[in-house]
C-alpha cells in the first residue's frame, strides 16, 4: 500500500488524508480480487521500521486506521478471513484488540487475507523457525525442515506468494515476505496506492500470466 503520502501531496491534501484514502481503498481492492477468483492475498500495511521512524501525529493516525478502518474494510468485504503477520506488541492495545476481534469474527470465511502490520521480514522468518523447532522439526532432513519452517510462518494457509505488485513506481522489494516470495514475479505499477485501479490490477495479472506462460 505504497504512495499514500505522495498521492496526498500531489492532490494538495495533508498526508493523514492520504493514509486514510489508502486504508479505505483496501475494501474495493478485495472486491476486485474476489471478482477474479483470487482466494489468497497479502497486503503490506505497516512495517516495524515505519512504526519506529515516523513522527508522533502520523503514526498515531496510522494506529487509528489500523484500529478502525482496516478491520471494518475486511469485515464488510464479506468473504475474507483475516490473518495478521507482524509484531502486535508494537501496536497500542485498542488496535491490537480490534485486529484480534476481526480475526475471530472472520474465522469461518473461505478466502484468506494476510495484513502485514508491524512487520519485520527477519522476525517473520524467526517466528517460522521457532514454530518448526517447537514441533520437533530439528530432527528432520533439510527439505522437510524448510517445509516445517514455511508451515510455521504467520499468515494464511498458503505461504508461497506468486505475484508481488509494488505500487508507486518503487523498484525495491522493501522486505516484503522474502521467504514466501522467493519465486514470485514482481510487477511495478507507477500508480500511488490510493489511485490504483481495477485496470491496473488487470495489467499486473496479465503481466504475470505472460511471464509464467513464457516460462512454461
Amino acid at each position: 500500500m505504497d504512495g499514500n503520502r505522495r498521492w496526498a501531496r500531489a492532490a494538495g491534501y495533508d498526508v493523514l488524508r492520504g493514509h486514510r484514502a489508502g486504508a479505505e481503498h483496501l475494501g474495493e481492492f478485495l472486491g476486485w480480487l474476489e471478482a477474479r477468483a483470487i482466494e489468497h492475498a497479502t497486503v503490506y500495511v505497516l512495517s516495524a521500521d515505519n512504526i519506529r521512524k515516523r513522527a508522533g501525529a502520523e503514526i498515531d493516525h496510522l494506529f487509528h486506521l489500523v484500529e478502525t478502518v482496516l478491520p471494518q474494510q475486511v469485515r464488510e468485504a464479506g468473504c475474507w478471513r483475516l490473518h495478521v503477520s507482524g509484531d502486535r506488541r508494537l501496536l497500542p492495545v485498542p488496535a491490537r484488540a480490534a485486529l484480534d476481534s476481526a480475526v475471530a469474527a472472520t474465522a469461518d470465511r473461505p478466502r484468506h487475507l494476510t495484513l502485514a502490520i508491524g512487520y519485520d521480514p527477519r522476525g517473520d522468518i524467526v517466528a517460522g523457525v521457532r514454530a518448526a523447532l517447537a514441533s520437533g522439526a530439528e530432527d528432520v532432513d533439510g527439505d522437510r525442515l524448510v517445509a516445517a519452517i514455511t508451515e510455521g510462518l504467520p499468515g494464511g494457509p498458503v505461504k508461497e506468494i506468486d505475484l508481488v505488485i509494488r505500487t508507486s513506481g518503487e523498484q525495491r522489494i522493501s522486505g516484503f515476505f522474502p521467504w514466501q516470495a522467493q519465486h514470485a514475479e514482481i510487477h511495478v505499477s507507477p500508480r500511488m496506492w490510493p489511485a490504483f485501479t481495477e485496470g491496473d490490477l488487470d495489467l499486473a495479472l496479465a503481466d504475470y500470466a505472460a511471464r509464467r506462460g513464457a516460462l512454461g
